[in-house]
């Protein structure tokens, strides 16, 4: 897994929202993420989304975390938008403001395995490693064109860290 440290402007997104954690996620039976990307996915609502700035490019975003990353956080799933104009009813919005961010990039991979196997690894990360502490703001993943074969994904997963 390769890391940069980099810093990104505001993001807008438009999408969908649960509320889980860590313990909850490591269970089967209460796991909430997979339900909420069966929905957003099977259910076609990313094509319900208006104003998309790059079609077909999903973020999955931690967000309004209670503490850490084991406590309860909002998982957010949807797309940039350059405006939250005709918002479809039952999505929310969410901007990710400025930040730094310690960029991973991960190995090739299956999913889910490519994802969990690279949050494992930051989740046992020091300080220093990442360059800085982490800000809890928000951290996420990007899914582009390199995670349209499940079996071979690449994806970024952005890191936001105190200024």
């Amino acid at each position: 897994m390769q890391k940069i440290t980099i810093t990104l402007p505001e993001i807008k997104l438009v999408g969908i929202t649960t509320r889980t954690n860590l313990a909850s996620e490591m269970n089967l039976a209460t796991a909430k993420i997979a339900a909420t990307v069966q929905k957003y996915f099977h259910g076609g609502l990313y094509e319900k989304i208006n104003t998309r700035k790059k079609a077909g490019v999903t973020y999955c975003v931690y967000t309004d975390y209670e503490s850490d990353f084991t406590g309860s956080y909002t998982y957010f799933i949807g797309e940039e938008v350059d405006s939250f104009d005709g918002l479809p009813e039952g999505f929310e919005t969410l901007i990710i403001p400025v930040q730094n961010y310690a960029k991973f990039t991960t190995d090739s991979g299956p999913m889910p395995a490519v994802c969990i196997g690279a949050w494992q690894k930051i989740w046992t990360m020091t300080s220093a490693e990442f360059g800085n502490e982490r800000a809890y703001i928000a951290d996420y993943e990007v899914y582009d064109e390199r995670a349209l074969d499940h079996q071979n994904v690449v994806l970024d997963i952005y890191v936001g860290l105190r200024s």
